[in-house]
């Protein structure tokens, strides 16, 4: 099974096209079997693309534990990068159909490839019960939850898939790895969440560290940081227009109005291609 490794600001994963080849029969299996750094190719997990009816093409997004999100921002960069490289849909604006419905993607294109990708990630999902959680509010904004020992004023929002923000000092000293995963199980939120811990350096500008749903720490997250963009504005901290430090690099972000899409910019990346045998 031939394959390729991609990644936007070093959030890695496996892709395997199914237009000319058939795909995985069990993709949580392969997910996770691919994913593994030690005994596979290593990623944050599997992105399977493929033909639509809808769109110029369709993706599928497994995590590392081989668990099926809805949606990944630097993910579905690399799917437009892919589709257009690899002649699929060779214009500088292509549709994808995800998990949360057919997005739009302006390509910047330089020697022949794709480089950087302008997305509509759609306009945020802010009632609670649809993102989902069970903290109050729609949305619920700096709402305190005890975890562990903490009290933390989280603020919850969707991009088709659901995210929680929490505000920090420091966010290099935070322990993320620590708090993360317990947000990420905690009651109030049904189906897991992607827990994001930001710093504000000024209104335009933050630094986030990430613990992704069913992966762990990544370096980066393009949905969570639609979400961080969102959440700035609800709280008041940052504007509309925002500038989001990843471990993994930069993305440039824009809310234009309350009900507006976010849209999100940055690069995306090919790694390397290969055959997976079996």
């Amino acid at each position: 099974m031939k394959f390729t490794k991609m990644h936007g600001l070093g959030n890695d994963y496996v892709y395997v096209e199914t237009f000319h080849q058939r795909g995985p029969i069990d993709p949580k299996s392969f997910a996770i079997e691919v994913s593994d750094r030690h005994f596979g190719i290593g990623s944050d997990g599997l992105i399977l693309i493929g033909p639509s009816e809808r769109a110029d093409a369709g993706m599928r997004m497994f995590n590392a534990d081989g668990s099926e999100s809805e949606m990944c921002g630097n993910g579905v960069r690399c799917v437009a990068k892919f589709v257009y490289d690899h002649g699929i849909a060779t214009k500088d604006r292509v549709t994808i159909e995800t998990g949360r419905g057919v997005l739009t993607l302006d390509i910047e294109v330089h020697g022949g490839k794709a480089e950087r990708v302008r997305v509509d990630m759609g306009p945020p999902i802010l009632i609670s019960s649809e993102i989902p959680t069970t903290l109050p509010g729609d949305p619920p904004v700096n709402a305190i939850l005890r975890v562990g020992d903490r009290d933390l004023a989280v603020t919850a929002v969707s991009m088709g898939n659901p995210h929680a923000i929490v505000y920090v000092d420091d966010v290099n000293s935070y322990p993320v790895e620590t708090l993360g995963p317990m947000l990420e199980h905690h009651e109030t939120f049904p189906r897991r969440v992607n827990v994001h811990f930001v710093e504000v350096l000024s209104p335009g500008e933050v630094r986030m560290r990430t613990w992704e749903r069913g992966s762990g720490i990544t370096l980066a997250c393009g949905t969570g940081a639609c979400a961080v963009a969102v959440a700035g504005v609800l709280t008041g901290r940052t504007g509309r227009t925002l500038l989001a430090h990843l471990p993994g690099g930069d993305l440039e972000l824009e809310w234009p109005s309350s009900d507006a899409s976010v849209f999100m910019t940055g690069p995306a990346t090919e790694v390397f291609s290969g055959d997976w045998p079996g």
